[in-house]
């Protein structure tokens, strides 16, 4: 399953997001997840002082973000240069927003990388997932991170019939680079939707989607021209 490789979802030479050197000493993406929190305290403490401020306990904001001030911003947690945090959003921790990322009204946010320039602008909830560079969720559209059962999540690709024990309970969604996820989607626990794909609004998506593609429904997915 070579396709969600860390390697394979994000250009991780282009300097797009501040976890480029964390995400590389993994194999697949989710093997960061269980440990935001830990890295974002150490690359805190080091951020230019010029550049962030420390506002709080293992909070720092880039001096050139938006942050509305009824957004509830919870540490460990970094907000990027020019990023916009908007009216009400619900930032819970171990949160990495990037670089002229966009965290919308009503939008929450746990334990999450988001690269520079993702956009989740309009209520939606990201949780124990990775987006990468540019990558948007439409209005409404969510990760759910557990599975009904509560059963460790596994990595499916029903095409290749094969799959990856993620040895996590709780995992959401990895997005590649340049994913558009339609309004009202649900990405369901383990989803990997490679870069430049599309998802059609109202999607329920679950599995492995490969890059350069345009998700239907399930069971039709075709090749982008």
């Amino acid at each position: 399953m070579k396709e969600i490789q860390t390697k394979e979802l994000f250009d991780l030479t282009a300097g797009h997001t501040l976890a480029q050197e964390y995400l590389k000493e993994t194999t697949y993406p989710w093997e960061a997840i269980s440990r935001i929190s830990t890295w974002i305290r150490a690359i805190g403490e080091t951020l230019d002082p010029e550049v962030y401020d420390k506002v709080a306990e293992d909070v720092w904001i880039a001096k050139s973000a938006k942050v509305f001030s009824s957004a509830y911003i919870g540490g460990p947690c970094i907000i990027g240069e020019n990023a916009e945090v908007r009216h009400c959003a619900f930032v819970r921790g171990s949160a990495l927003i990037g670089a002229g990322a966009v965290v919308g009204n009503s939008t929450e946010l746990k334990n999450v990388i988001l690269f520079d320039g993702v956009q989740v602008p309009h209520y939606n909830y990201v949780g124990d997932s990775i987006l990468g560079y540019k990558s948007h969720m439409g209005a409404g559209s969510i990760t759910s991170n557990v599975k009904s059962d509560k059963t460790l999540v596994t990595i499916k690709d029903s095409e290749a019939d094969s799959q990856i024990e993620s040895g996590l309970k709780k995992l959401g969604a990895i997005l590649g680079d340049g994913v558009e996820v339609g309004c009202g989607s649900v990405l369901n626990p383990g989803t990997v939707i490679g870069p430049n794909t599309n998802v059609y609004p109202l999607s329920s998506v679950r599995g492995v989607i490969e890059k350069n593609s345009i998700y239907k429904r399930a069971g039709e997915v075709c090749e982008k021209r």
